[in-house]
């Protein structure tokens, strides 16, 4: 098995490295590490204007948020362990040629992934943070603590949604079942004690407070869920003969006052009926958002719950964003090629898809709004968090083209992504705080996203596109 490990290590690092280069896939944790450093130095200024655990409620949300978007192996399985992605024949391919167990290469597959995203973003960020604290007065004993913390933060979110995944992928029914228990029994804690379940997240009460039985009870979160997760993964997939009505030609009357609607119509029918729509929904967007909120609406001791729900909208408007990624992500333009569809046609196809797929977010902040008490500012969360979504989307069509999954890993591509879209969600944070209403104005991020897509079309249609 650690011979598996380092093969695949190295495997990894292989299809990366071609994909962006050797250079500029090596740049990308030294990136984490600048960008971690230089922050450090702004700590001081944070001090004087935020209460005492707010920032560390954000990052270690922010790393358990990681750990869910990378946990996703239960639905990944069966296209890690049946099918090639495109050139590359990965070893986790090869378990029915190999003399081991295909359950042991999985386990293999998740702890190489589980190691990969701890050196690209983890260890990074801690080391970044570790060489500024002697300049701002912070122990060497913090940053120690925070890289144990920040794993167990990403690890948690990896080993939840790692079970439920694989939970879903065998049986959906179960994992309904399994679902409500959780919501009540979260709901049941609250009720009863008045008490704030995610006051209880195992790595903030580390940081605040530590203790061996803290630790113990981190672990075991991560532990556990991974442990039964293995076990229950299968590689065997029955194939079933599914028949469905001619859907195409009334969807493509319903979307026809899009550019192209056949092409938006064929993107959402490929995601319902692939199953995609339903996996992706639950495992990319509204469970990772649910934990998220979960662990934010501990920020309601710091800060008026109306901030934490806008701040939130911030939130889901840069996720729902990534639905993009959806529609790319097995859709390579060589599938085109033999058509008359050029790339800036297919650009203008899929962000019609994403408008529609937009209804997503919109439903789900205001549900939000109206459960949490916060009815009152739904129109400044629903501006903010669509007009986020839209800029964000803008940014990652300009800067990547057909193949936002595919370049998330050049350094060069990742770090313009934070400039242009961290800059600004820094301001209407701050303007959101100031006043709520003013989260409004967001409205206006439309007009430098309608410039970034008319730049987008004809600079992807003057580039070769990647096969992969």
């Amino acid at each position: 098995m650690a011979k598996l490990f380092v093969y695949m290590l190295k495997e990894e690092w292989r299809v990366h490295s071609t994909m962006f280069g050797s250079i500029s896939f090596a740049l990308f944790p030294v990136m984490i590490f600048g960008i971690a450093f230089m922050g450090s130095f702004l700590l001081p200024l944070f001090r004087e204007k935020v209460p005492p655990g707010y920032l560390a409620i954000i990052i270690h949300a922010i790393f358990l948020l990681l750990g869910i978007m990378v946990g996703g192996f239960g639905l990944l399985g069966m296209e890690v362990m049946n099918r090639r992605f495109g050139q590359a024949s990965l070893l986790s391919y090869s378990a029915r040629s190999l003399p081991i167990s295909e359950q042991e290469i999985f386990c293999t597959f998740v702890v190489k992934d589980t190691v990969y995203y701890l050196i690209l973003w983890v260890m990074p960020f801690v080391a970044g943070f570790a060489l500024a604290s002697p300049f701002i007065s912070v122990p060497l004993s913090l940053p120690l603590l925070l890289l144990l913390t920040l794993t167990l933060s990403f690890l948690t979110g990896l080993a939840l949604i790692f079970f439920l995944s694989t939970v879903y992928a065998r049986s959906k029914r179960v994992f309904w079942v399994l679902f409500a228990i959780l919501l009540t029994g979260w709901a049941a804690l609250y009720l009863s004690t008045g008490i704030n379940a995610a006051a209880l997240f195992p790595p903030l009460q580390l940081l605040s407070s530590f203790s061996y039985a803290t630790l113990l009870a981190a672990c075991a979160v991560v532990i556990l869920p991974s442990a039964f997760a293995v076990m229950l993964f299968t590689a065997e997939y029955t194939d079933t003969t599914k028949r469905f009505r001619n859907a195409l030609v009334p969807l493509i009357k319903r979307l026809s006052f899009f550019p192209y609607p056949p092409l938006a119509a064929k993107d959402l029918l490929d995601l319902s009926r692939s199953g995609s729509f339903i996996g992706q929904t639950l495992f990319s967007f509204l469970i990772p958002l649910g934990l998220l909120w979960f662990l934010l609406s501990v920020l309601g001791r710091f800060i008026p719950p109306g901030d934490v729900l806008l701040l939130f909208a911030i939130l889901t408007g840069v996720i729902a964003s990534t639905m993009y990624t959806w529609l790319t992500m097995f859709d390579a333009f060589s599938s085109y090629t033999c058509l008359p569809v050029s790339v800036g046609t297919l650009l203008k196809s899929k962000i019609c898809s994403f408008t529609v797929l937009q209804l997503i977010p919109a439903v789900f902040i205001a549900l939000v709004s109206i459960a949490s008490g916060g009815a009152a500012y739904l129109v400044p969360a629903l501006v903010l968090c669509l007009s986020v979504s839209f800029y964000a989307l803008s940014v990652t069509v300009w800067l990547t083209g057909l193949s936002p999954s595919v370049l998330v890993y050049d350094a060069k591509v990742l770090l313009s992504y934070l400039v242009i879209v961290g800059m600004v969600l820094l301001v209407l944070i701050t303007l959101a705080f100031v006043n709520p209403y003013y989260a409004t104005g967001s409205v206006l991020l439309l007009l430098p996203a309608w410039l970034f897509l008319k730049g987008s079309y004809p600079k992807w249609e003057r580039k070769d596109q990647p096969v992969f």
